[in-house]
């Protein structure tokens, strides 16, 4: 049995080769403000892109959507934020997805899914 960090670590690690797959290139992950993390910050044709990935192993405690709560978005909003002021050369649209990866026993992907503008501004 995978502890929280390794399924999250795994999650993240997938949630990247999947938006690779998808055409999104990705300019960091785990960015860190001191507002909080973002878990991959991607662009996306004009758009750039915050993603917050959520890993599950069972629907034991919900789906991973049902996992982000107010105070947590507000954190993915300040950070967003904080990003955009603090780098140059970014594109003017930008939103916040989620991504939902689900595992089996095995650890393997049962389902991986783009939730977007999963947070608004």
């Amino acid at each position: 049995m995978m502890d929280r960090k390794t399924t999250g670590k795994q999650g993240e690690i997938l949630a990247q080769n999947y938006l690779k797959k998808k055409g999104y290139r990705i300019l960091e992950t785990n960015y860190r403000s001191r507002y909080g993390e973002i878990d991959i910050v991607a662009r996306h044709k004009n758009a750039l892109v915050f993603f917050e990935v959520r890993t599950k192993r069972s629907h034991a405690f919900g789906s991973p959507e049902e996992s982000i709560t107010e105070t947590k978005a507000s954190h993915l909003r300040a950070v967003a934020y904080h990003y955009i002021q603090t780098h140059g050369k970014l594109p003017e649209s930008w939103r916040i997805d989620f991504i939902a990866v689900e595992l089996d026993g095995d650890g393997k992907a049962t389902r991986i899914e783009i939730i977007e503008n999963a947070i608004g501004e």
